[in-house]
């Protein structure tokens, strides 16, 4: 089969298409592994300061995704700028708002609140990305997005400095909308490995000075330590390799779906490790959340535009 020229994204593979197999154990996986991420930040923050857990979180991803073997990335100058927003808007600012987040709510809570990402995945695709959605899709953003609200309700009614951790996550939220529409077609012409391994390397960069500074008040303690390992080489490195591939494979906004099981996982993470209570309004959101993460996974009636290579926001 011929290839496309570099500079030309070659469209997702079964976008418009059914899951196969392969795009249902990628997507599963990523949503169990960012799933289990918040309960690795919170007791990672039991010994060490969210600014400096975020640097070690980025690095370690960065250097397990750099050892790998494979083609190094030369980005073409036309996209230089936007492989450097993708790092700050995937990685460096939600990765360091999230501990800061998680010092005013719970992990359950913020991987909850996490679900909303397909919206603003879909929003900012339809204003910035001249991207089109199916019946199915959208009604799985509504029947999802229904769940997450239904979860996240009788957690996030006390105000007060919890305002304040929902708000960081919303942003941060917004933050990966956005990126996901940007890694699309870079991860076309790049490859997962290459550009994820690039993006997470120019986030140490700038992770780097807030994570120095909370060096001071950080300790060393065994059980924190393995938690902010498992998180960095697991949780971030082989996490990104996986979302690259799966955004190239079913596009930006059939990937973000993965959000709706991240609060399943988050939840039943809560109850098991945590001793959370569960009330009777989540478990129903659990329901709508699966049903929302299955009906983006039903093949799409919908063509969807697809995007020149030359465009960006703005």
């Amino acid at each position: 089969m011929p290839q496309p020229p570099p500079n030309e994204p070659a469209p997702p593979r079964s976008s418009g298409q059914a899951f196969v197999a392969t795009d249902w154990a990628l997507f599963l996986s990523i949503a169990g592994i960012w799933g289990a991420s918040f309960l690795f930040i919170s007791i990672g923050l039991e010994a060490v300061s969210p600014g400096t857990l975020t640097l070690l979180r980025v690095g370690l991803g960065a250097l397990i995704l750099n050892l790998l073997p494979g083609p190094r990335m030369t980005t073409q100058p036309g996209d230089r700028v936007r492989v450097m927003a993708l790092s700050l808007l995937w990685v460096a600012i939600p990765f360091t708002l999230f501990p800061i987040a998680e010092q005013h709510i719970n992990s359950a809570v913020t991987g909850m609140l996490n679900g909303a990402m397909p919206i603003f995945t879909a929003l900012f695709g339809v204003l910035f990305f001249r991207t089109r959605t199916s019946g199915a899709q959208l009604l799985g953003v509504a029947v999802g997005f229904a769940g997450v609200v239904a979860i996240s309700i009788p957690s996030a009614g006390d105000g007060g400095t919890r305002a304040w951790g929902v708000a960081l996550v919303v942003i941060a939220t917004m933050c990966y909308g956005l990126a996901i529409n940007l890694a699309a077609p870079l991860q076309a012409r790049y490859g997962s490995r290459p550009l994820m391994a690039r993006m997470l390397a120019l986030a140490t960069l700038w992770t780097l000075p807030f994570g120095l500074v909370g060096l001071p008040s950080s300790d060393v303690a065994v059980v924190p330590a393995l938690s902010i390992a498992v998180l960095g080489l697991v949780g971030t490195g082989l996490a990104f390799l996986i979302m690259g591939t799966l955004v190239g494979r079913v596009g930006s906004t059939r990937a973000s779906f993965i959000t709706y099981l991240i609060p399943v996982v988050a939840l039943g993470l809560g109850v098991v490790v945590q001793g959370d209570h569960v009330d009777a309004l989540a478990v129903g959101g659990v329901v709508l959340v699966i049903g929302g993460a299955l009906l983006a996974g039903r093949a799409e009636t919908d063509r969807q535009a697809q995007l020149p290579a030359d465009h960006h926001p703005g």
